[in-house]
């Protein structure tokens, strides 16, 4: 599904006087950084590697409103990289594949106007009310407001992850929020309790309602949570839900600005939270776009409907609606094919002189390296390829929980092909 252009005379012009072309800004914006530098060989095309460490591998280096935990997520230390060299204030960042909204988040600290776009709603759960940032006495106060229950959930036996007690507040925090939502009365308030409850379901330290689990970007399910009990000999034990939120929401603040919080509200006003298809996405203004930063589903690594059943299940969410709206791809050439059409829409809703940063990675045990098929497919929609960085560091602990360990498995580096469009 390539697309057919003509091109008018003034943008062939314009095209020949910048001989230079993409990759020579992108050389000029690294420079400082002393890259090691080397290049790929794609059909008749030469495109630029650069290595090194662009940004650190630290963990918290980033604001602390970042800290929502959501699987196969990137630092914000990823999309600012990006958004302070190709952007300024005003222009409009993208992410067609949102997750939590690190990307549409930092842009908004940023002073940039966003879009956000995920197919799966517990993406905008997680990131809308991060805009609209409630006062903590606002959250005491509706936390208190909210009555008790001892109803525990009657379709799902929750027994393994929780105490009854714990339980019980949970289903009446559950109840309370789809009631809101039915009579469409939830305003900020409700939505950041929801987000930050959602995010602390279930998790592998006492800051979660849960007994200890595996790390919250993934819920196990009720059977392997068995499991992990009988292994370490628990049970769930109480945990003040409340207390939990407040808690929760005071470490999300702690390094925020007033003027962060209320850069972030004017950003969220404007800003577009949508649900759609990225192959399809007529809600977006064409040309409208300076710079996208993503990261695209990589196969069929990761299971987002099977990781979040748990928040879906509090959210009131169908899981399997979920699974059939979400793209599973099982190879390289479906793959391919979504991410043609998904760059096709990027073509159109990107200004002339915009970007768009694609974040992939070597999967498969290094047997398939991603850009090497993506590069192709940008091009062939229009796009010119100004390079691709290689964010090359040791990885952290979480990335050590899951088996993967640097150079070896899994999405070894911050693989990040850039496209201009003409």
């Amino acid at each position: 599904m390539s697309r057919n252009h003509t091109l008018p005379a003034s943008h062939i012009l314009r095209r020949r006087e910048r001989a230079s072309g993409p990759g020579a800004h992108l050389r000029h914006l690294l420079k400082t950084m002393e890259p090691s530098v080397s290049s790929l060989s794609i059909g008749d095309h030469r495109i630029p590697l650069y290595a090194a460490e662009f940004w650190t591998s630290r963990q918290r280096q980033a604001l602390s409103i970042h800290e929502v935990s959501y699987r196969a997520c990137f630092k914000a230390q990823l999309p600012q990289f990006f958004i302070e060299r190709l952007t300024t204030p005003g222009d409009t960042v993208y992410d067609p594949f949102s997750g939590r909204g690190t990307t549409i988040v930092q842009a908004g600290i940023s002073e940039r106007h966003i879009i956000g776009n995920d197919v799966n709603p517990l993406s905008t759960i997680l990131s809308k009310p991060r805009f609209f940032i409630p006062s903590l006495d606002d959250v005491r106060t509706r936390l208190a407001s909210i009555a008790p229950t001892r109803r525990r959930s009657r379709r799902r036996d929750l027994s393994m992850f929780y105490h009854p007690q714990t339980e019980s507040e949970i289903f009446s925090l559950r109840a309370y929020l789809a009631s809101r939502k039915r009579d469409r009365s939830e305003d900020e308030i409700d939505a950041w309790i929801r987000m930050v409850a959602t995010n602390r379901l279930s998790g592998h330290s006492r800051g979660f309602f849960s007994v200890y689990s595996l790390p919250p970007n993934q819920a196990v399910t009720p059977d392997r949570q068995i499991l992990i009990n009988k292994k370490l000999k628990q049970t769930p034990e109480y945990r003040d839900t409340r207390a939990l939120i407040i808690r929760k929401s005071k470490s999300l603040l702690r390094d925020l600005s007033p003027t962060e919080i209320s850069t972030l509200r004017t950003v969220g006003r404007r800003g577009m939270f949508l649900n759609s298809d990225a192959r399809r996405t007529r809600a977006i203004p064409t040309e409208s776009v300076q710079l996208t930063v993503t990261s695209p589903p990589f196969l069929d690594v990761v299971n987002y409907s099977t990781d979040n059943w748990l928040r879906c299940w509090f959210n009131e969410i169908d899981d399997r609606e979920i699974a059939a709206g979400i793209t599973h791809t099982r190879n390289v050439t479906e793959w391919c094919d979504v991410m043609r059409h998904v760059l096709w829409e990027l073509f159109r809703v990107t200004r002339s002189g915009g970007w768009v940063v694609f974040e992939v990675g070597e999967v498969r045990k290094k047997s398939v390296r991603l850009e090497e098929h993506v590069i192709p497919l940008g091009i062939s929609e229009g796009f010119e390829c100004a390079g691709v960085l290689i964010n090359s560091q040791v990885f952290t602990k979480t990335s050590n929980i899951w088996g993967i360990t640097n150079n070896t498995g899994g999405t070894n580096t911050n693989r990040m092909v850039v496209f201009q469009k003409p």
